[in-house]
């Protein structure tokens, strides 16, 4: 049930680059939970980074004010690696500690190093950990501090901390003793576009190449997946989406490692209609990570229908469950059996295919993540609206 105007709940949210944007899993995470909550009544503003885009500046796009109907606020940035984020949450969190604001939502540990401050002007301060960045390959040694520093605020000073996966939610149990709540994102269906625009540009059919789509970090494991296909006899092509974040070093040597074969296309950061017609129209989408929180292109690519072959960390595995394939974290010779197999067997690829859909929209949905974050700021009206979204969900069901 909706608030009335004049008794808007106040929301503020850092810690994310900027919205609308999909130059990571925070952005997403940001816009569709801000969205949502200004759909129910509530008032959020997004503290959003200046500065350009992670693709390079020809995404830059203009400084908006208002992003369906949530308050968009551009703060102070240095733009260099290991302080653009540092730089925009401190400015963040000072503009909300002096804000009015009745929440305010922390995403992502580095950022969460100032905590403490709105937290100190009264503020009810929540913080969610998309996944244990200090563990991340590209920061250096300062950085690593700095973004453990921010999740021993978060341990100290927060009053909910939300976990996008159980392993992390038994980190922070094992290691600082501290309470946390699971709460997963979520993910809409989409509609299924036919090939287009991936033909003109890298000359792709339907089922004609594996997906790779995400950022060209280390810890995504993008290097085991390049020296595996390399051994595999397949005329499908290994297809390479997304750009570097404080990493184009690492993309280089990825570059360097797969010269020499033309089945492998790099295509750079994407979005829009190319986006949605890789996830389509791939035969089979591949995350060899190392590390994660809760993927969020995994949770899309199943949404799209796609066969999904993971590591088997359990942030992804625990996502896939019966209704996609694993094999050894950075072990190639297996990635690369599981390849060949999956190649080679596409009545397994189809009966995937047909099954990954329903499974992940049915089971990770975004109205429900809204619900139990609003129920975690504590507030009664926030708990009621909670409530009566579910007896709202349940009345519908016993409908069915």
């Amino acid at each position: 049930m909706p608030r009335k105007k004049s008794d808007k709940l106040r929301i503020a949210m850092l810690g994310h680059k900027r919205i609308p944007s999909r130059e990571g899993g925070v952005e997403i995470v940001v816009g569709e939970l801000s969205t949502r909550m200004v759909e129910k009544g509530y008032e959020v503003t997004c503290y959003n980074r200046k500065g350009h885009h992670i693709g390079g500046s020809s995404f830059d796009e203009e400084q908006l004010k208002e992003y369906k109907g949530v308050r968009i606020k551009s703060v102070w940035t240095v733009e260099k690696r290991g302080l653009a984020a540092m730089t925009a949450s401190f400015a963040a969190a000072v503009r909300a500690a002096f804000g009015r604001f009745d929440v305010v939502h922390f995403h992502a540990e580095g950022p969460c190093a100032m905590l403490w401050l709105p937290k100190l002007f009264g503020k009810r301060c929540v913080a969610t950990i998309h996944g244990l960045d200090h563990q991340r390959a590209k920061w250096g040694r300062f950085a690593s501090w700095y973004i453990r520093f921010g999740e021993k605020c978060a341990v100290r000073f927060a009053d909910e901390i939300i976990v996008l996966s159980e392993n992390v939610q038994d980190y922070f149990t094992q290691v600082y003793g501290r309470k946390t709540v699971f709460v997963p994102n979520g993910v809409t269906r989409p509609e299924i576009k036919p090939v287009d625009e991936i033909k003109k540009l890298y000359g792709l059919e339907k089922d004609s190449y594996l997906l790779y789509l995400g950022r060209l970090v280390p810890e995504k494991g993008v290097k085991y997946l390049v020296e595996a296909f390399k051994q595999i006899n397949t005329d499908k092509k290994l297809v390479i989406a997304g750009g570097s974040s404080d990493s184009s070093d690492y993309e280089a040597q990825l570059k360097e490692l797969a010269n020499g074969d033309e089945r492998i296309i790099f295509t750079g950061f994407i979005q829009g209609q190319v986006l949605e017609e890789l996830y389509s129209n791939a035969y089979i989408y591949i995350l060899p990570s190392d590390l994660e929180g809760m993927p969020l292109s995994l949770l899309e690519a199943m949404s799209y229908g796609n066969c999904c072959l993971t590591s088997d960390i359990p942030e992804c595995a625990k996502v896939t469950e019966c209704y996609g394939v694993t094999f050894r974290k950075g072990d190639v010779d297996d990635l690369k059996d599981k390849l060949l197999t999956l190649c080679n067997n596409s009545f397994v690829v189809e009966d995937l295919q047909r099954q990954s859909a329903d499974y992940i929209c049915n089971k990770y949905n975004w109205d429900d993540v809204t619900a139990q974050t609003l129920s975690l700021y504590g507030l009664k009206d926030a708990v009621a609206d909670v409530k009566a979204l579910e007896e709202e969900k349940n009345e519908s069901l016993v409908g069915k």
